[in-house]
């Protein structure tokens, strides 16, 4: 079955509780190992009120002000900004929690599924960040940057470590390295031991498809950022979307192309000057 990357993880019981682009040269995830500490400056988990504050997504700081994340991460199209807080980098969950309210968060127009597309959302903080060497902002690519097949990037979250098989305590931040592939044949994996037609479209043009057998997102990955390295700045290619499920043979993660929406994004996001 096709379905989100998104899981809420359990109650934790007796738990207690540089410029854009540029990560500082130190050395849930499937395949993956756990992350250096500071690797990923703009990584965000974003939380929903329970009775404690549990990680429900991804997302990544894009702004001061500004997350960008997943539309599936929430429930309906109309949320209240209220049940949602943010994490900003943070190297294992729950353990230095300083939650950060937000104000508005803004989905898509058109997404209704995440089939469909337009898997993307926006979450704007009530006040701005400062940025340090631990909070930085990822950079949003030029329209033209296409992510050629190969390309190696990098996804990173609190995810599942394998279908089911929640992330152990202390909940470490890990990360691993997968090749973006091409729209086309992705489709065509996909399409493999599927009851959907061939002329059907299941990879669309404003997806993009990264992963191999046993690396790649799980559930709780939703909304975090595909991280490439491009010309010594990393910029995001992906927002981690769906997948049948986690880093299965013939079966890479599929992202939300943000190439495709920086003219949606920067109707609200305001550009770097």
């Amino acid at each position: 079955m096709l379905s989100p990357l998104v899981l809420v993880l359990p109650l934790l019981g007796s738990l207690v509780l540089v410029a854009p682009g540029q990560a500082p040269a130190r050395a849930g995830i499937v395949g993956g190992q756990e992350a250096p500490v500071g690797k990923w400056p703009w990584q965000v988990s974003l939380r929903v009120r329970s009775k404690y504050w549990i990680h429900n997504c991804g997302g990544s700081l894009i702004h001061p002000q500004w997350v960008l994340t997943a539309a599936h991460c929430f429930s309906r199209s109309v949320v209240d900004p209220m049940d949602y807080k943010v994490q900003l980098r943070e190297q294992n969950l729950y353990y230095r929690d300083r939650l950060l309210a937000i104000s508005r968060i803004i989905l898509h127009p058109n997404y209704y599924s995440v089939e469909v597309g337009a898997d993307i959302g926006l979450l704007k903080l009530q006040q701005p960040v400062n940025l340090s060497s631990h909070v930085q902002l990822i950079k949003l690519p030029p329209a033209s940057e296409t992510f050629p097949p190969g390309t190696p990037c990098w996804v990173t979250g609190w995810g599942d470590t394998s279908d089911g098989i929640d992330l152990l305590p202390p909940y470490p931040l890990k990360q691993v390295k997968v090749p973006i592939v091409d729209n086309g044949q992705c489709d065509a994996q996909y399409h493999m031991g599927s009851s959907t037609g061939d002329s059907v479209q299941i990879v669309k043009a404003n997806m993009l498809c990264a992963g191999a057998f046993r690396k790649g997102p799980c559930q709780g990955d939703s909304g975090g950022a595909l991280a490439c390295k491009v010309n010594r700045t990393w910029l995001q290619a992906g927002v981690v979307s769906w997948g049948e499920g986690c880093a299965h043979p013939n079966r890479p993660g599929i992202y939300t192309r943000v190439t495709h929406f920086l003219d949606w994004i920067h109707q609200y996001v305001p550009q770097e000057p």
